[in-house]
């Protein structure tokens, strides 16, 4: 057992646990009806932080994180900050000297939160990569993902008890919205905004429902899908959505046009729904909502590489990839046990400064020598 993963996992839990008890006032304004779905979503959270860092203890993840941090707050070690005076410190030592010995520049801090930004509203919002491979899975994720992602700012906040609605004691048929105890909005029950507020779960669900339906229809008719598809990865996740939604629907139609009937045996099968949807999370392929994070992390990586000091290979000389990017690759090979150094007639040198055009000529050079030319 992983003492670390498993310390994350009870802050991740504890901090759940803290913001339904401060939320709700103490829970005054919890629903006991919700117990259920309250403690499922404590053990998800100790879940999530147990395989978060599990996985943030792989040096490439703490890599990506750790100078995406420093890249944010402004405190990347200044050698790697312009390229322009790297190239002049390799010919002058005491130049050198000095970017290393400066203080990093908080400027890149500002940088790096609108690379951030843009990062969170192309890849996060709108999946931008998704829509240069193909038009049909944009839609299907935009589907799957922006609906979900409505349904879970919905139902989190009323499980939690942040969010609760009364009745006016002057009028029944106004409702009053309060958040985290206090009265943010008014509206009449037979208004539109009251028509548009209860019925955003449906709509949700609908929207998910059209991207199950894509996605469904995309595994089972492409070839290249049906070849790598496995059961645990692939479509149980999309059979605990669809129950998840399917029983939330179904909620409705029994409360609206059958007068109540099955209605709490269609709330015993939903709530069994999300508790399996909330413990597969963590372990199966919908952590991937989590391991997002890291592709905003290589997006402030990348920008500050390509603006950033650049490496020149030991060979040639000539720049071939940010100096980041090549340290980075030295400590994390060396942390996973790799050693790629080599002694030369000037000395040692590493793998990872070589441009991979040098590499290709020592590679045949050395093949040459094998067959005695």
């Amino acid at each position: 057992m992983n003492k670390n993963a498993v310390t994350a996992g009870l802050a991740s839990a504890s901090l759940i646990a803290s913001s339904i008890l401060l939320g709700s006032r103490g829970l005054r304004h919890f629903d006991p009806a919700l117990t259920t779905y309250a403690l499922g979503s404590i053990l998800a959270a100790f879940a999530v932080g147990y395989r978060f860092h599990l996985w943030y203890q792989r040096p490439p993840s703490r890599t990506y994180f750790v100078r995406a941090f420093q890249i944010l707050v402004g405190r990347l070690p200044a050698t790697y900050e312009s390229s322009d005076r790297l190239t002049d410190a390799q010919s002058n030592q005491s130049l050198k000297q000095e970017v290393e010995t400066k203080s990093p520049s908080r400027s890149s801090g500002v940088t790096g939160v609108a690379t951030l930004g843009r990062a969170v509203s192309s890849k996060v919002v709108a999946q931008g990569f998704i829509r240069r491979r193909s038009l049909y899975r944009w839609i299907m994720h935009l589907c799957l993902s922006g609906g979900s992602t409505l349904a879970f700012a919905i139902t989190f906040p009323l499980v939690f008890g942040w969010v609760h609605f009364t009745t006016s004691p002057d009028d029944a048929e106004l409702y009053r919205a309060h958040l985290f105890g206090f009265q943010v909005d008014q509206f009449s029950v037979h208004g539109l905004k009251a028509a548009i507020i209860f019925n955003l779960l449906n709509v949700s669900a609908v929207i998910v429902m059209v991207g199950l339906i894509m996605a469904a229809f995309r595994r089972a008719t492409d070839a290249g899908e049906k070849a790598v598809q496995t059961f645990a990865e692939d479509i149980l996740p999309l059979i605990l959505i669809l129950a998840v939604t399917a029983t939330g629907l179904m909620l409705t139609v029994s409360y609206k046009f059958l007068s109540g009937h099955g209605h709490g045996f269609m709330a015993f099968v939903h709530m069994l729904s999300v508790l399996a949807l909330l413990i597969y999370i963590p372990f199966g392929k919908l952590f991937h909502m989590f391991q997002r994070l890291v592709a905003l992390c290589v997006s402030l990586y990348q920008k500050q590489g390509g603006t950033g000091a650049q490496a020149r290979c030991r060979c040639c000389n000539r720049p071939f990839a940010s100096r980041m990017h090549v340290d980075d690759l030295k400590t994390v090979l060396e942390q996973l046990g790799f050693n790629y150094q080599f002694r030369t007639q000037k000395g040692s040198v590493h793998y990872q400064e070589i441009c991979p055009r040098c590499r290709r000529k020592m590679f045949a050079v050395n093949q040459g020598r094998l067959l005695g030319r």
